[in-house]
């Protein structure tokens, strides 16, 4: 049986870590919203071999162990004692390493995939345990809803739907180690987000004002190390973009837009020197 699913990168509207769990990781308050660049893979099972393969049209992405769509095959069939074998095709649109989710919308979608062939009957939210296990943002990548996201990334809160935004979504040429700039965080000194205003306005669906309220307090640390990243969040904003920010720990930026002329011109203005733009809505 074969299944494809869409998998969308995901963009942090918020992003703030109360403090550090005594396990070291992060705890997470974030609010999340997906966007329609996304990833297609596709699931086949079969009998023969009883292994699990992983083809990419990325040159950048192991195909084994250490994939995290190979990671969600490999836990669902050993958790539920399933002898088929699986071959995952990923057609990557996503940008790789760009703070935009990609892999962990890939692993969600092998999750809802097998979910399917093999009728196992898992709600979403029970989907999203066994996601924990792979990667903290692959539990909002089985919804790809707006919502708010606490905890290790397990708690989630979905919250109404937003109206229709454009999206600029921009990643310059820069690799940035997510477990570099984590170690970075001084709890005593981060100047936290006001995630209370930023939800009452979306929960009442004022969303022009909810951008107000909008924040990545990693920012700071990234920018230390990639200071083009700073300069290119400040272009979007002169561009007139309602909010301009990085998603998750960089180096990817986008800006939010409420027409889609806007978010053309502040794409034209910045290709000349950041290839990777693409103009998206959000979902």
């Amino acid at each position: 049986m074969i299944v494809t699913e869409k998998a969308p990168a995901k963009l942090n509207l918020s992003l703030d870590t109360p403090m550090r769990y005594f396990d070291g990781s992060p705890q997470w308050d974030m609010v999340m919203v997906s966007a329609d660049l996304a990833d297609y893979v596709t699931v086949e099972t079969h009998r023969h071999p009883t292994t699990i393969k992983v083809y990419t049209n990325s040159g950048f992405l192991p195909n084994d162990q250490r994939n995290l769509a190979y990671q969600a095959a490999h836990i669902l069939r050993s958790r539920f004692h399933c002898k088929d074998g699986v071959t995952i095709r990923i057609k990557k649109q996503i940008p790789v390493a760009a703070g935009l989710g990609g892999g962990s919308s890939d692993a969600a979608a092998v999750l809802r995939a097998l979910n399917s062939i093999w009728r196992l009957d898992l709600s979403l939210s029970e989907l999203a345990k066994i996601a924990l296990t792979i990667d903290s943002d692959v539990p909002y990548c089985i919804y790809n809803k707006l919502a708010h996201v606490t905890g290790h990334g397990e708690k989630i809160e979905l919250l109404p739907s937003q109206p229709h935004y454009w999206a600029v979504i921009a990643k310059q040429k820069i690799s940035v180690s997510t477990p570099q700039i984590l170690r970075q965080i001084n709890y005593e000194r981060l100047h936290h987000l006001n995630n209370g205003a930023l939800l009452a306005n979306l929960k009442k669906e004022d969303w022009q004002e909810a951008t107000k309220y909008m924040g990545n307090v990693l920012e700071p640390l990234t920018m230390k190390f990639y200071p083009e990243i700073g300069r290119l969040k400040n272009k979007m904003k002169e561009l007139g973009a309602d909010v301009a920010q990085m998603s998750g720990t960089g180096p990817t930026v986008f800006a939010i837009c409420h027409t889609e002329s806007r978010a053309k011109r502040i794409q034209n203005s910045i290709r000349g020197f950041c290839r990777d733009v693409h103009v998206v809505t959000l979902l």
